[in-house]
């Protein structure tokens, strides 16, 4: 190497500069001025004074390139990479740049192979390596080239995260899904290499996923536990071991990991996820619901999705709790006249926002197309808080439209609109035969007493 470099430096002419980051800096002025010519010259006279200087050379062999001297590029990353033969990174970016521009040509790719082999002699193993020597074998159709690497790569004093994880993303190209011989090999790979590296977080996913794609799920726990001791900040790997133990009926462990998670990071929607879904089998809809707001709350969802949970707030008498949620939700789908409408039901039950709600059912209400059947839950809610405001003739209006408006299986619903429309006529001391003959039907549909 240092033979080469005092070559390159010999061959300096006389003018080079002696300060090329001085040099290049005024390159890069007259260029942003437009003097592209002498920015050109500048950036030539800042690589011949430091020749072993990467982004200089790049500057320079793209310049070539550009001016269709393909030949004097090549030969620039020829003379960078022998002057520089302990810098592995300086020999790749030689090969890359004769592929690149050789576009598969068979000299271009047979050089490229050339400086592969001679740089292997010095970097025995080196995945980055491997892998482009590897890829021309397979580009060739050479597969005994390419098996021949792969029992290099996986060499015991090879081994190491990345080597390993190279080796997956080969053995599926070289091997069949089915090949058993295969799967025992990575087994071992994986297996010796987390035990070497049991923090590396790519490490430990890789390996987990084989042996849950493999049926053992079991084994893919106990990888990630012992990730988790060696890594506990890797809250990812950790939510996913809670995961893997709800799926291998393993609930005490789970939620145990996927709260210690939560301790950290009260934003993992995947713990509250799988923590919802787990309590709602269990038929634990308290602690089902709670978990499901937090991810509607992180990450949104459907208007469906808010609504149904909305409405389980409202059902469970946790107004606030709705409407803070459906505030959320109508937020992320502001033309939703659907969540516009339970969001004035919330707000009205809530006592801390009672007083806003008439303004709201207005807003809904007018946010809903001529063509929209009218929820008959909302229109009875919207009639009492009109009633609250002293406004009887537009609440009886509505209390009329819900009763046309609930099905006829909704008979307790439509019984107690029935009996709203009935006791507003009677405050009012109107139509005392009809609101006598209302409450008889709906005495009829609902008889007092029963639950």
């Amino acid at each position: 190497m240092k033979a080469a470099a005092i070559t390159l430096f010999a061959a300096l002419p006389a003018f080079a500069v002696e300060n090329p980051r001085l040099e290049f800096a005024k390159g890069l002025l007259d260029q942003s001025r437009g003097n592209i010519g002498s920015a050109n010259e500048r950036f030539e006279k800042a690589r011949l004074a430091d020749p072993l200087a990467r982004p200089l050379l790049e500057r320079a062999a793209q310049r070539r390139v550009t001016a269709g001297d393909l030949a004097g590029a090549v030969t620039l990353y020829r003379e960078w990479a022998a002057a520089t033969p302990d810098r592995l990174p300086n020999q790749l970016a030689y090969v890359d740049f004769l592929r690149n521009q050789g576009h598969g040509d068979a000299v271009a790719e047979k050089l490229a192979a050339s400086v592969l082999e001679s740089a292997l002699q010095r970097f025995p193993h080196h995945p980055s390596l491997l892998d482009r020597l590897f890829r021309a074998s397979e580009a060739r159709g050479d597969r005994a080239g390419s098996l021949a690497l792969f029992e290099s790569l996986i060499k015991p004093e090879a081994l190491s995260p990345d080597s390993t994880l190279m080796a997956v993303r080969w053995s599926a190209v070289l091997f069949p899904a089915a090949d058993t011989a295969a799967r025992e090999r990575l087994d071992r790979l994986f297996s010796s290499a987390c035990a070497a590296s049991p923090g590396h977080r790519s490490l430990a996913r890789a390996a987990s996923e084989h042996f849950r794609k493999t049926g053992r799920t079991d084994r893919a726990i106990e990888l990630l536990v012992r990730h988790a001791e060696a890594s506990p900040a890797d809250l990812d790997l950790r939510t996913r071991l809670g995961v893997l133990q709800f799926s291998a009926k393993r609930p005490t462990e789970a939620i145990k990991t996927l709260e210690a998670v939560l301790e950290i990071d009260p934003n993992r929607a995947l713990a509250h996820e799988s923590l919802a879904k787990f309590y709602r089998q269990e038929n634990q809809p308290d602690l089902a619901r709670r978990h499901a707001d937090t991810v509607l709350k992180i990450r949104g969802g459907s208007q469906d999705e808010f609504l149904a949970l909305g409405e389980e707030w409202l059902a469970a008498n946790e107004p606030k709790k709705a409407r803070i949620l459906l505030e959320k939700g109508l937020f992320d789908h502001p033309d939703s006249s659907e969540l516009a409408e339970k969001l004035s039901i919330a707000s009205r039950r809530d006592p801390e926002t009672r007083a806003k709600a008439a303004r709201l059912f207005r807003e809904a209400e007018a946010l809903r197309s001529a063509d929209a059947k009218p929820d008959p839950a909302f229109l009875v809610e919207f009639a009492e808080a009109l009633i609250q405001e002293g406004q009887p003739a537009p609440a009886e209006e509505r209390l009329r439209q819900a009763i046309r408006a609930y099905p006829a299986t909704a008979k307790k619903e439509s019984a107690t609109a029935m009996r709203h429309l009935a006791g507003l006529w009677e405050t009012q001391g109107k139509n005392a035969d009809a609101a006598r003959s209302l409450r008889q039907r709906a005495d009829a549909m609902d008889p007092p007493g029963q639950p």
